[in-house]
């Protein structure tokens, strides 16, 4: 990476671009984010089999290493959303399924994405990177995923870059009209939803006044869902069943009593080890002298009854005019929302209590571990809450746009658009509190699932329960910001050398966020002392897959939510709490490249490609502000990163349809604005774990760089077919990593000083990931009668990753060494095989995906359990359908999950540290799409 000194080398090289000159314009094969749609082949048909060959073509004629996806027909992109697409794509995993979507896509094990709409740069609220799953699917013309980077793109994303490219007036030749509709059934939920989406296209002659377009095209979505889970809380060390001798406070330890770490002097064990306490079967502590026996066993076991409604309506209109044959104006604005309404009926079993231990209960390990499967534990504390969320987006973008011929050599497009985002949660809670006189546990039944069971009670009983606690919390984000770019192209008359390219981007955009977060004391009585809508019984849990208790009684969140100011008043919370916002940023963003295509002959094959630099300059002005009296009510503080970033991209043909690529790049990603407000939010103890937390930022924080190097070889042996092999390597500095001290603060609901964990990110940790990518579309042209049509696409990735974990003193925070990981969120391998058939009237996919298991987080350093928490392998199985009844009507069948897999994490150590399990619902869509 290149610091400020180069900038005047940066600026001399985009004005030697412009000011270059030239006699011809060479025809010019190469594409990027910009250029993308004007050299690609046309292919007049749809269906599965074009929507791929179009894919081919995307990725053959880009000089960047790109995968793309194209919509099958207008209005029909291959999945519900961009998300579940984008998995079968080579080298991209998708994760956090839930809420009847997945949400999260990784490009090579990476999460840091950014993604561009018609290539503009764009965000949701205070964030840097938008959720591709709010942009719905039926607006999308294509999507590519590109792995390596041009000077002319936005140098953010190490991961890569997604680019969503929208229909526009000049996309249709004529007047064109598609409406959509399908009805999606989400089976958990037990729910229908509808997806509709209208899209009208025309385009008329203005005679010596040129040619106009209009496109109008809407969407709306709704989604019911049901996810459910359960999951075996953190280990902690228990004394033996047998007599210890050991000694506290003058009272010997009795049998299985939990050991906290400050019983003892020095401290009994330590926690947060990254392997955890040792699980050999008669490993020892010493408790105040004496060796003692220990056992692990979890503290908690609990289950999330999540449900809820979402709605997504979207909105694109989008003018073209054209004057004359050298220039084209573009108009767009854009509008996507979301709104979500969702209720967790919670359910808290702690396992932890040592009290009235009964000698004669029996207790089982996991065998040749010190590990408690299975124990019955007495007068055990349970709660249950019932939360309400209620989240809403509203995201505008308006753009305005020309690209003129200037002559036969020059080319200029320039664009100005604007956008806004806003972002707001609302939530309340009510706890339902109990003792039970007796349970059953067993951390793993054998499926990796716990179970419990209550011998003398019921958990639907709601005579046993008080109603405890209230929380009370909103947040609030926005963010906007006005974009400039002016990008040109100027060809050359030279024997390598065949055009140049250069452009400029400024962005002014702002951000601020803010809260309120209340807990309140106890509201008091029985649950049954109240209206009796405030009760709410769920059923069914776990769809019989647990032995776990199917239903249980808890708060009505939605009632409780309604009738918030009545429980704020009994719980002793604000009547009307008001957001506090907490940090206003102001950052400016100047970006300079140029670029240099060529092409020549090595061998008597073509050798071609592109050279860029683009400059980046980031300044940021910061407020940030506090409600802690003791603290100044707010602070300043500025921050810049300048940063070169060369790209060198090369691709020669080995043979007619045999191609090499050759890709060194570097790349960017700047902290998140959340992530730079200096003062520390504190979080007080809710689950009487013993410890509060608190968070905090860094305005010191800089940018995470990336160096890239990619090679790619690639054989187009059929008009629809290709097979390719791709070998990368990334190697990352400054990896954003929070520290971690104990700090002892009062905060408001805090009766005398108690202890938090305080966490503070900085750019602690460096990263290095190399893989290999394969993939394969294979069309055989040689098959009879029905069976014509039959392909099959397949990928195949293999990641090697590795990630410095910084180790930091608990007590005093300072940096004691690192630990080498894995990155988070990379499987090692992961593969997709889809079977496609299309013939005619009729087009099938059925698709298959699988990753390994990953690193998804570190646990905080506070448990006897290793400290990071690994993904088991998660697969799906998709399938669609379409048939056009008509050349204007088409049916379509589609069904995700169809498996209906339970989705599980562990420890660690698979087979012996279980953690979460949770089932996610199948869904099964019918739909039709009427075009003319």
């Amino acid at each position: 990476m290149f610091n400020r000194t180069h900038l005047a080398s940066a600026v001399l090289f985009a004005l030697s671009c412009n000011a270059a000159i030239a006699q011809t314009a060479p025809s010019d094969t190469s594409n990027d984010a910009g250029n993308q749609s004007d050299d690609i082949e046309v292919i007049e048909v749809s269906g599965v089999r074009a929507s791929l060959s179009k894919a081919i073509n995307i990725k053959r004629n880009n000089v960047q290493i790109v995968d793309a996806i194209v919509a099958e027909d207008i209005g029909k992109f291959p999945d519900n959303n961009v998300v579940e697409a984008l998995q079968r794509v080579t080298g991209v995993q998708v994760t956090d399924r839930g809420a009847g979507e997945v949400n999260t896509v990784t490009i090579r094990g990476l999460n840091d994405v950014t993604t561009t709409v018609n290539g503009r740069n764009v965000f949701t609220a205070s964030g840097r990177m938008v959720a591709l799953a709010d942009i719905p699917a039926a607006l999308l013309r294509n999507v590519s995923v590109y792995k390596t980077r041009s000077a002319s793109q936005i140098g953010s994303g190490i991961a890569g870059q997604i680019d969503v490219e929208t229909q526009r007036p000049f996309n249709f030749d004529d007047k064109t009209f598609v409406f959509a509709g399908r009805a999606v059934h989400q089976e958990q939920a037990d729910k229908t939803d509808p997806q509709i989406s209208m899209l009208a296209s025309d385009r008329w002659d203005l005679g010596d006044n040129g040619e106009f377009g209009a496109l109008l095209n809407v969407a709306y979505t709704r989604t019911n869902f049901r996810d459910q889970s359960i999951t075996a809380g953190a280990m902690v060390p228990f004394t033996s069943s047998s007599p210890t001798g050991a000694m506290l406070g003058g009272a010997e330890y009795g049998p299985l009593q939990r050991i906290f770490p400050a019983e003892c002097s020095p401290e009994c064990w330590s926690p947060g080890l990254d392997a955890g306490l040792s699980f050999a079967p008669g490993s020892t502590l010493n408790l105040n002298g004496t060796d003692a026996e220990y056992y692990l066993s979890r503290d908690a076991i609990f289950a999330s009854d999540f449900t809820g409604k979402r709605e997504r309506p979207a909105v694109n209109l989008s003018l073209q005019w054209a004057p004359d044959s050298d220039s084209t104006y573009t108009f767009e604005a854009f509008y996507n929302g979301y709104e979500q309404e969702s209720f967790n009926s919670l359910f808290f079993q702690f396992v932890d209590w040592w009290g009235n231990v009964d000698p004669n209960d029996p207790v089982t390990l996991i065998d040749g571990t010190n590990i408690v499967q299975s124990r019955y534990v007495n007068d055990a504390f349970n709660f249950t809450s019932g939360d309400v969320s209620k989240a809403k987006t509203d995201t505008y973008l308006f753009a305005l746009g020309g690209d003129w011929q200037v002559t036969d050599f020059l080319s200029l497009k320039s664009e100005i658009y604007y956008q806004k985002s806003e972002y707001t949660t609302e939530f309340f809670a009510l706890r339902g509190t109990t003792v039970q006189p007796r349970v059953f546990m067993n951390v793993n039944d054998g499926s990796g699932i716990p179970s419990l069971e209550y011998p003398e009670t019921d958990p639907a009983d709601a005579s046993l329960y008080s109603v405890g606690e209230a929380y009370d919390n909103a947040s609030a984000s926005e963010g906007d910001a006005i974009t400039w770019t002016v990008d040109g192209e100027y060809f050359l008359e030279n024997d390598i050398f065949t055009k140049v390219s250069f452009g400029s981007f400024i962005d002014r955009r702002t951000a601020k966020e803010g809260a309120y977060d209340y807990v309140g004391s106890a509201v008091g009585g029985l649950l049954t002392d109240y209206d009796e809508n405030l009760q709410y019984t769920n059923s069914n849990f776990f769809d019989g897959n647990a032995n776990f208790p199917s239903s249980w009684v808890a708060a009505n969140g939605y009632y409780a939510f309604n009738n918030r100011e009545q429980y704020r008043e009994l719980a002793g919370l604000p009547a009307n709490p008001e957001i506090f916002y907490n940090f206003d940023i102001e950052e400016t963003t100047i970006s300079l490249y140029g670029q240099v295509d060529f092409n020549t002959e090595v061998a008597g094959r073509v050798l071609d490609g592109q050279f860029g630099l683009r400059y980046e300059m980031n300044d940021a002005d910061m407020t940030f502000f506090t409600e802690d009296t003791s603290l100044p009510p707010q602070s300043f503080a500025e921050r810049s990163d300048n940063t070169l970033l060369p790209s060198l991209v090369l691709r020669y043909e080995l043979a007619e349809d045999l191609m090499l690529r050759a890709a060194y790049t570097e790349t960017i990603r700047r902290p998140e604005m959340s992530q730079l407000n200096s003062y520390v939010r504190y979080f007080p103890d809710v689950t009487d774990i013993g410890y509060g937390t608190a968070t905090g930022g860094n305005p010191n924080l800089k940018p995470v760089e990336s160096t890239n190097i990619d090679f790619s070889l690639e054989w187009y042996f059929a008009p629809e077919s290709s097979l390719y092999a791709t070998y990368f390597t990334r190697d990352i500095e400054g990896f954003v990593y929070d520290s971690v001290v104990a700090q002892d603060y009062q905060g408001p609901t805090d009766d005398e000083p108690y202890t938090y964990i305080v966490s503070l990110p900085d750019n602690t940790s460096n990263g290095k990931l190399d893989g290999w990518e394969f993939g394969a579309i294979y069309f055989p042209d040689y098959l009879p009668g029905l069976l014509d049509g039959l392909g099959v696409q397949a990928s195949y990735t293999l990641l090697d990753s590795s990630q410095d974990i910084p180790i930091f003193d608990r007590e005093t925070g300072e940096l004691n060494g690192y630990s080498n990981q894995p990155i988070f969120g990379v499987s090692d391998s992961s593969y997709s095989g889809v079977l496609v058939y299309d013939n005619n009237e009729l087009s099938m996919r059925l698709s298959y995906v699988w990753r390994d298991d990953f690193l998804n987080n570190y646990e905080a350093r506070l448990f006897a359990n290793p400290l990071g928490v690994y993904r088991k392998p998660e697969r799906s199985m998709d399938f669609q359908l379409t048939y056009n009844v008509t050349e204007n009507l088409t049916l379509t069948f589609d069904a995700t999950n169809l498996t209906e897999e339970i989705y599980q994490s562990y420890y660690q150590y698979p087979d012996t540290h279980n953690f979460g399990s949770s089932l996610y619902s199948r869904t099964f869509a019918l739909g039709a799409r009427f075009k003319i």
